[in-house]
């Protein structure tokens, strides 16, 4: 019989529940991994589901290579075939068998953050647009949000009707044909492609529909449009009487729900029992992780939010210390004060380095703090700066590799072309690119053929020398290890000779880095035997994150933006610069949802903490070379009870004028009523929005959710929040994006 005895009722129960959509609500630190992982081995030992048949979705390595080791551990280390991964490495999966359909090779390449610009910035150029008046980084963003919603360039164009839409529209047709063009896809686009694939390609939707049997997706509260199609479509296993029994387990929070800006939509948590009405709910609410004060102030903060399930966190763990709130001078104090602490509790042998984290909500506020541990000689490490694979010397290497497995690429040939320098000049370059669209070929199969193009007839010995080098490399890639492969393209180019020209004082700093590199390759190939295949080690690096590289054995201070601290626990947590306006943001306070956002991003600090939490402020800020007064955070001062918080320095003070955070006094645009403002509104009584053609109670057509009633709308400062009923399920949108059409 399976051994439930360590998990608590709730988790018990999650764990026995056998066919039929499930929903578990767990909140932070309750086990929910705990809970998952023990579904999982119940299925396969107690009720004889075929491991290859259930299929689990994380968001990241780390929490997926977790997963994969307690399923083992729990099914006596066996191998037990069951697809662990994260969401982009289970498209890359999939587009890797059935790309085809859509027109890519399977050998395709995945485009980083810095690709995406290089590519970015040669459609800009080649289509004229004047960057001055409109950024590279709105480009680049708005292709995104548009992907994330499974918006495609034609659809997109098709609603492009303004100025700055038709160039937006004509910016991500080109961007998309050039992607396509190097066999590429952006981040975006792997589940952008797969919904996309499984809409035109009956037959590889229908393959993954059989066999995944058992569907499980963990933190579903992150989810975008593209995630949730993505999931719906492969939820719609039929059994053998030909029912289709939606065998899905989602697990999440809405309470942590923190990357909107990412295109995460809340409400396909809130509304999964309207998107699956017989849809089972079940709630783990005790944490093991947080203090029973940490646990309370947590409770306080959240519970002013209006968009949630009800849930509270308890903990069995006893009270604790109680929760700090100081308040310094200034901002340089505040460094001062936090990092001195630290400093004094690891002397005295009370605590390690890497006990304590400190949490900002912008990248900005790490300087200080920086500064001062430089100073007074503190180990710490700052999670979300420099990535290892974003380095100069690892980007070269990459591009050698996808350019031996993806001659289709230009982007990734033309940055290697002159490492080490060879003389090639732009205008060859420019002149080859010319004839490869001319002759409709890639950039690569131009260099192949350069004795055809007049016009670089100087450089021809330069480059039929680099393809010579590259065709070799490639005859003996098939034979080669990864690991052996980046050592012999090292020593082709003489590479390590042109780190030390290129930059004499960091060569030796970047050769180290390449040892990594090295080591990694060798890893991957001992943990994926015959499947380390360049194509898939390639994959494997573009889908790393910030959080996978954390290491909590490592003694060193954590700093990390609130944002990058998900998923992730500490004995002692600072959150510092709790200012009204610096947290929560300026830009969420005449936006309910925003600050909601906000207000739970709040909530996923707090509980990142084990046994001390510290709120800090200054009374005044450096904000862009300007000191400025600062207000405490409304979350300090007005949503957590005074009794609940052990207050410091010059917080007394600030408690004693504290200003009154009055809803109807937040600073919404007199057109809008409070009652409305705050989603409370009547239909009959919402004012006039003279630019929308529509209102509460029309019936209007969504381009990919289909017909529904408007139910509610929002106005914002610079759009309208829409929230429509599409035949149960009920999704807010920005009206701007969402194009609705009235019918």
């Amino acid at each position: 019989m399976f051994d439930l005895s360590t998990l608590n009722p709730p988790q018990q129960e999650a764990v026995l529940h056998d066919k039929g959509p499930l929903l578990i609500l767990a909140g932070a630190g309750s086990g929910k991994t705990r809970a998952v992982t023990h579904r999982i081995a119940y299925l396969i030992k107690e009720r004889g589901v075929s491991p290859y048949s259930i299929l689990a979705i994380t968001f990241t390595n780390k929490a997926a290579n977790e997963m994969k080791e307690r399923v083992a551990k729990l099914l006596d280390d066996s191998p037990n075939g069951v697809w662990v991964s994260t969401f982009h490495s289970a498209c890359v999966r999939i587009l890797r068998r059935y790309c085809e359909h859509i027109g890519y090779g399977s050998n395709f390449s995945i485009y980083d953050t810095d690709d995406v610009k290089s590519l970015m910035k040669q459609v800009l150029k080649s289509l004229n647009v004047d960057t001055k008046r409109i950024k590279e980084k709105a480009f680049i963003n708005e292709i995104s949000a548009a992907k994330n919603e499974c918006i495609g360039p034609e659809e997109y164009a098709m609603h492009a009707f303004s100025y700055p839409e038709t160039v937006f529209a004509q910016v991500y047709a080109e961007y998309q044909r050039r992607l396509k063009e190097n066999n590429a896809f952006d981040f975006d686009d792997l589940l952008f492609k797969t919904v996309e694939l499984f809409d035109t390609c009956r037959e590889a939707l229908e393959h993954y529909q059989q066999k995944f049997e058992y569907i499980m997706v963990d933190e579903y509260q992150d989810t975008n449009t593209a995630q949730f199609r993505f999931i719906k479509q492969l939820a719609n296993h039929t059994n053998f009487y030909g029912e289709c029994e939606h065998n899905l387990c989602v697990v999440g929070d809405d309470d942590q729900s923190i990357y909107k800006f990412r295109g995460a939509d809340v409400t396909n948590i809130l509304n999964f029992e309207n998107t699956y009405p017989h849809a089972r709910v079940i709630k783990l609410e005790q944490n093991y992780r947080s203090t029973g004060n940490i646990l309370n102030v947590a409770n306080e903060v959240i519970s002013h939010n209006a968009s949630r399930k009800d849930k509270r966190l308890w903990t069995s763990l006893g009270d604790g210390e109680p929760v700090a709130f100081i308040q310094y001078n200034n901002d340089f104090e505040e460094a001062r004060g936090i990092t001195d602490e630290i400093k004094e509790a690891v002397d005295s042998g009370k605590n390690a380095y890497r006990d304590f984290a400190i949490l900002y909500r912008t990248n900005a506020q790490s300087r200080l703090f920086e500064e001062r541990m430089i100073y007074r000689n503190m180990p710490y490490r700052i999670v979300g700066g420099i990535n290892f694979y974003q380095r100069k010397e690892i980007k070269d290497i990459l591009a050698y590799l996808k350019t031996i497995d993806n001659g289709l690429d230009a982007l990734q040939t033309k940055r290697i072309l002159n490492i080490p320098k060879r003389g090639i000049g732009d205008v060859t370059v420019e002149n080859i690119q010319s004839y490869a669209d001319m002759e409709e070929i890639s950039f690569y199969d131009a260099l192949l053929h350069v004795e055809r193009i007049p016009s670089v007839s100087r450089s021809k010995s330069k480059i039929t020398g680099f393809t010579d080098m590259i065709e070799a490399l490639k005859a003996k890639a098939s034979s080669m290890k990864v690991s052996e492969l980046i050592e012999e393209i090292i020593s082709a180019i003489d590479y390590y000779d042109y780190l030390a020209d290129f930059d004499l004082d960091s060569a030796d700093d970047r050769k180290e880095n390449i040892y990594s590199l090295i080591d990694r390759a060798a890893s991957y190939e001992d943990e994926n035997g015959d499947e380390a295949t360049l194509s898939n080690f390639l994959a494997e690096l573009a889908l790393v994150a910030d959080i996978d590289s954390v290491n909590a054995d490592e003694d060193c201070v954590v700093l990390m933006t609130l944002h990058g601290a998900k998923g992730l626990e500490f004995e002692n947590v600072y959150m510092s610069g709790m200012e009204d306006r610096l947290f929560p943001s300026a830009l969420s306070l005449d936006s309910e949802a925003e600050l909601e956002e906000e207000r739970r991003l709040c909530y996923v600090g707090i509980t990142r903490a084990k046994k001390r939490l510290t709120f800090s402020a200054a009374k005044q800020r450096m904000i862009h070379g300007e000191t400025n007064s600062t207000v405490v955070s409304r979350f300090i001062i007005k949503e957590i009870p005074r009794h609940m918080l052990s207050v410091k320095g010059h917080a007394h003070e600030s408690y004693m004028r504290a200003p009154k955070y009055d809803e109807a006094a937040r600073p919404v645009n007199s057109t809008v009523t409070r009652d409305f403002y705050l989603g409370r509104s009547n239909p009959a009584s919402a004012p006039s929005l003279l630019h929308l053609d529509y209102s509460v109670g029309d019936r209007v057509l969504h381009r990919n959710f289909g017909e529904g009633v408007i139910t509610d709308i929002k106005k914002g400062t610079k759009d309208y929040e829409v929230t429509v009923d599409f035949s149960g399920t009920k999704k807010r949108m920005l009206a701007s994006f969402a194009k609705l059409k009235k019918i």
